[in-house]
């Protein structure tokens, strides 16, 4: 099922949760909603679903406008962080609960009931377990139970609210991975809530990043990453270093060193440069930006160093991999960035970009 949200907006009392929110959800693809806590992600998964109402704009599904179909009708399997799986059933019976609720021509018999439970607890591997209830599950098989129940119904599209999000790290991780072929196996439209960047990059086709109740960026996990539409999403989405930056004759100046610009992009007055980790490199030729180590720290397959910038004693961290030569603290280098962006200040607006 195809999504289009047109111009959505919620208002909680003075609060405004949501504004004019533009976005399409392609059929069949996996989008993850990523934001900070109070971005607007699971007030805009709610008004999808049917649980919230939007004050203005629209929902379409499949071209539908989604305000005049109930909950039910618009066959959205919701998962939500903390399971909320019926204790006083087993494992079978809160699977089947959307299908045995049903009424009238509508409710399946039985035996269809007891062989789509079956299917899903083949489908998220946990046959043999049908007769424990959730005290006896892990935190994992719950959370794989509560997504048989969601897809029990046969949704036409599944809502994941922060799914992974009361886990521990190590389950996270197996669970992203399994919730991944899951999706490549059904094919479902999938939008699943999380403020986790690694989760989302992970995981997802395209990335939607909300920011207090706007929609900053939509992107491939590469798009959102690599070029960034704002200083925010620079900042959320991986680590980043940002330093003061000034046009000066048509060039960009950061450091007190001119920074190779591409294409045409020029800007005015003072500025700020964002620059990952792992693009910053060491120059043994003795270019760029003078530095002093101030820590360093082997971190699985990467070199972590802190460094402070001669010119202006800020700090920055540089990222490596392991097999570089390992650096003293106090040792004096030069760094050069492989790759920054740039974004003017509020005094420098009269043009600007960002990436190189």
């Amino acid at each position: 099922m195809g999504i289009t949200i047109e111009h959505v907006g919620k208002q909680f009392g003075d609060y405004a949760a949501l504004q004019d929110i533009r976005l399409e959800v392609r059929q069949g693809e996996l989008l993850a909603l990523l934001g900070p806590s109070g971005s607007g992600k699971t007030t805009l998964l709610r008004i999808i679903a049917g649980l919230e109402h939007a004050d203005r704009g629209r929902v379409l599904l499949d071209g539908e406008d989604a305000a005049g179909l109930s909950v039910q009708a618009r066959r959205a399997g919701f998962v939500f962080q903390h399971y909320a799986l019926f204790r006083h059933l087993d494992v079978a019976d809160n699977i089947a609960f959307g299908l045995r609720v049903r009424r009238g021509a509508q409710r399946w018999p039985e035996a269809r009931i007891r062989a789509r439970v079956e299917e899903l607890l083949a489908l998220v591997q946990l046959e043999g377990l049908a007769g424990r209830y959730p005290a006896q599950l892990s935190g994992g098989q719950r959370q794989r139970v509560a997504l048989a129940r969601a897809l029990a119904i046969e949704p036409r599209v599944l809502l994941l609210d922060e799914p992974f999000g009361a886990l521990d790290a190590q389950v996270r991780r197996d669970l992203r991975r399994w919730l991944r072929e899951l999706h490549d196996r059904t094919g479902l439209t999938t939008l699943f809530v999380t403020h986790d960047q690694e989760e989302a990059l992970e995981l997802a086709d395209r990335v939607a990043i909300l920011n207090g109740g706007k929609l900053e960026q939509v992107g491939t996990p590469a798009e959102v990453y690599d070029a960034p539409a704002s200083p925010f999403i620079y900042s959320f989405v991986g680590a980043v270093n940002r330093l003061p930056a000034r046009w000066q004759g048509g060039e960009l100046h950061a450091e007190g060193v001119p920074l190779p610009v591409a294409g045409h992009a020029r800007g005015e007055g003072p500025a700020e440069v964002f620059v990952r980790p792992e693009d910053l490199r060491i120059d043994a030729a003795g270019r760029g930006w003078p530095a002093t180590v101030v820590s360093g720290q082997r971190n699985g397959p990467r070199l972590r160093l802190r460094a402070q910038l001669t010119a202006s004693r800020q700090e920055v961290e540089v990222e490596l991999p392991a097999h570089e030569q390992a650096r003293a603290v106090g040792e004096h280098l030069h760094l050069v960035p492989a790759r920054f962006g740039w974004f003017p200040t509020p005094a420098g607006w009269e043009e600007g970009a960002s990436g190189t």
